[in-house]
Formats: C-alpha cells, sequence, structure tokens
C-alpha cells in the first residue's frame, strides 16, 4: 500500500482540498487517470482497497497486550544512518490540530507516553506546535522545526493530504528522521508512516454494519466531517463500493464539520421529508445530536454506526439501539514518539507500521463501558493509556 498509490488519489483531489486549504497545486491527467480505476471516484483507489478489507483478517506481530506496538503486515527497514549516541534527544512534533475530542484525547496519550520516555532518558526536550487546522500555519510550524536545526527527530499528523506533501519532503531533505502519522501525504520520504489500517476499513466495517442489519430498500443517511483528508474520503469512498452493491437507498451524504446544532439540523430536515432508517457516520463527533434528531421527531431510533467515543457509546446503551463504533485506533498515539526512539537507537522499523483496527461491537459495549466508567463523555474507549502513570487524571482533567 504505502503512500505511492494514496499519492496518486490524494493528487486527483486538490479539486476538494480547495475548500478546506490554501493551495494553488494542480493535479496531473497521469495522477488522475490513476485514481478513478473501477468506481470512478477520485479518492478510490481499489487496491488499497481490497487490502485494507484484507487486513481486517490478519493477525497483527507483537503482543496484543500493547496493540500501539503491534503491526500488520511489516516490512522492518534499517534506520542505523539515523542512529545517536546517547539519550536526550529533541523531538519535534507538528500537530494539525486538537480540535476534536479524538485529537485531544490522543494529544493526552502522547503527552503521557512521552513523560515515560523522558523518565527513562529516551527522549530529552519535548517540542510541539499545534496549526489550529490551518495548512499555512502547519507549513510554518514545521520550517521552523527545521530551521532551528535543533530537531533530531520530526514527527508531523498532517492537517490535509496534499498541501502538506512540500513541507513533509522539507522536514526529510533537511536529514533528520520524519514520522508521520494518522493522515497521509503525498510522498514516502518519511521512515516510517504510522496508522491503523486505514479509512477503507472503517468506512467498510460501516457500511457492511448497516447493509447486514437494515431491510433492502430501507434509507440511509451519511453524514461527514470535511472534505480533503485522505483517511475521511477513503472511508466514504468504501462505503460507496459496498452500499453500490446493495438494496439500499442512500438518501444522501452531507458535511457537517463534526458540528453537533449542525447535524441535529440536516437529520431534522431528512426526518420532515420522511423516514430515515439508517445512519452511517465517517467519524463519531457529534452522534449523540443525530440521536436527539429521532427522539424529537418521535421516529424509531436507526440502525447507525458512530465511533468509540463514550458519548454515543453510552447512548447506544441507554436507547438498546443497533449501533456498530467503528474504530480508527486512537492509540496510535503513542508509536510515532515510541518509534522516535528507536530510529534514533538505530532499531529497525516498519516502513509502513499499519495497527490494529477493530470495532466496538454490541457483545463488547458493557466490557468498555465499564473501563471507561469514570473517563469523560468525549473520551475515546480504545485510547490504550491504561498503564501510562497519568491514567486516569489526565485524561478526566481535560
Amino acid at each position: 500500500m504505502r503512500t505511492t498509490r494514496i499519492a496518486a488519489a490524494a493528487a486527483a483531489a486538490l479539486g476538494i482540498l480547495l475548500a478546506t486549504a490554501c493551495t494553488t497545486d494542480a493535479p496531473t491527467d497521469e495522477a488522475e487517470d490513476a485514481t478513478t480505476e473501477e468506481s470512478g471516484d477520485e479518492w478510490f483507489v481499489q487496491a488499497d482497497y481490497e487490502e485494507q478489507l484484507a487486513q481486517r483478517d490478519v493477525e497483527p506481530e507483537g503482543d496484543p497486550a500493547t496493540p500501539w506496538l503491534q503491526a500488520i503486515e511489516p516490512e522492518w527497514i534499517d534506520t542505523a544512518e539515523f542512529a545517536q549516541e546517547g539519550g536526550d534527544h529533541t523531538v519535534c512534533f507538528s500537530n494539525a490540530s486538537i480540535s476534536n475530542p479524538w485529537r485531544v484525547t490522543g494529544w493526552i496519550t502522547m503527552q503521557q507516553q512521552v513523560a515515560v520516555l523522558q523518565e527513562s532518558g529516551q527522549i530529552g526536550e519535548f517540542r510541539h506546535s499545534d496549526a489550529g487546522d490551518d495548512d499555512d500555519q502547519q507549513i510554518s510550524d514545521i520550517q521552523a522545526f527545521i530551521d532551528s536545526g535543533d530537531c533530531d527527530a520530526i514527527i508531523i499528523s498532517p492537517s490535509t493530504t496534499a498541501t502538506l506533501t512540500p513541507a513533509v519532503e522539507a522536514a526529510c531533505e533537511s536529514g533528520v528522521p520524519v514520522i508521520v502519522f494518522d493522515r497521509g501525504v503525498n510522498t514516502d520520504c518519511a521512515v516510517t508512516f504510522i496508522h491503523p489500517i486505514g479509512g477503507y476499513a472503517f468506512g467498510a466495517d460501516a457500511a457492511e454494519f448497516l447493509v447486514d442489519n437494515l431491510e433492502p430498500g430501507s434509507k440511509v443517511l451519511a453524514l461527514r466531517i470535511l472534505p480533503g483528508v485522505d483517511v475521511l474520503e477513503h472511508r466514504w469512498a468504501a462505503a460507496q463500493e459496498i452500499f453500490a452493491d446493495s438494496e439500499l437507498e442512500i438518501l444522501g451524504d452531507e458535511f457537517t464539520g463534526g458540528d453537533a446544532a449542525e447535524i441535529k439540523n440536516i437529520v431534522t430536515q431528512y426526518l420532515q421529508r420522511g423516514d430515515v432508517d439508517g445512519i452511517w457516520m465517517d467519524a463519531g463527533d457529534g452522534a449523540v445530536a443525530a440521536i436527539e434528531a429521532f427522539e424529537d421527531a418521535g421516529k424509531p431510533y436507526p440502525v447507525m454506526t458512530g465511533e468509540d467515543e463514550l458519548s454515543f457509546m453510552r447512548k447506544w446503551k441507554d436507547t438498546g439501539m443497533t449501533a456498530l463504533a467503528p474504530v480508527y485506533s486512537n492509540f496510535q498515539w503513542r508509536t510515532p514518539v515510541i518509534a522516535a526512539t528507536m530510529i534514533l537507537a538505530g532499531e529497525q522499523v516498519p516502513a509502513e507500521w499499519v495497527l490494529p483496527q477493530e470495532p466496538i461491537t454490541e457483545a463488547e459495549l458493557d466490557q468498555y463501558l465499564e473501563v471507561n466508567a469514570d473517563m469523560p463523555s468525549l473520551h475515546y474507549a480504545k485510547f490504550g493509556g491504561e498503564d501510562l502513570p497519568g491514567f486516569p487524571d489526565a485524561w478526566q482533567d481535560r
């Protein structure tokens, strides 16, 4: 998979990216031709889709008790060229944002992991910047890290795919090891790209659940956060593939910005026009607002997919609705800083570090609610930080 095929898909979607980022880049005809493949969707790459769906059934290498260190079908690469003496390394992190609960949860987890590595002497200074979802700001942040000459490793979680690619390439050209995680870019110059299986797997898990739990002819509304981010676009592209082979009627796909009020308004409008039997979401932000729209309208609960955010999971339990919590493993926020220490020690890492990604089913609901009983509603159940010294206070006091 790697980012070479992702690159082709992302490059062809710059028209969508213009809605959320400032860029004058134009896709090449070759890139556009490479992405359409079978579906005609400019974000859909058949080979990546098939690979991610297959990876859902692959047993990861490593201890299941530490899923943030597991890897699915890893290609291990040598990092001896980046090895440095001692452990007082300066690690720099350029973050897209902490603008949603998933990212807030992950950022807390990362800081707690950093504290452990600092205590053990594997990391010295940890510098971070928050771009606030502004591409230009993140490009500036990355350049500032490069210009400082102080970073022994640079971790990047890109705000958008195509626009951040040149900044990531510039970081690679600086000679320090670069680690990309969460969202991809149109280059494979980073030492490692860390992510759960991916957006196709998330979107397919959700769509398959609706197909399996709704009668033919049922009406489904898709709620999406924003365009132009590869992992989100892939979720919807996968869902479209699954739905196209079903007998469900897709009423539409609506962008919500993850805003609860907007979600409730959109769902209410659709309910005023007729029945909505299922809700597919590309992320769990605002899932409770969608459910409340059904309650306010006096309509039966839909079959629904949200995410492993506790607000949704608790509402799912309270209502007894038929639901699934797809997961984009939040514990991935631990992996980049651990990877940085491994690379700076000259240890092997996967070129593409694919982490496990398994949805939470009704059979597991009570288990995860019990483990996270004292956590706030915006917390994510599969955050993987229970063994960190700040647990549970750091995540409660967000």
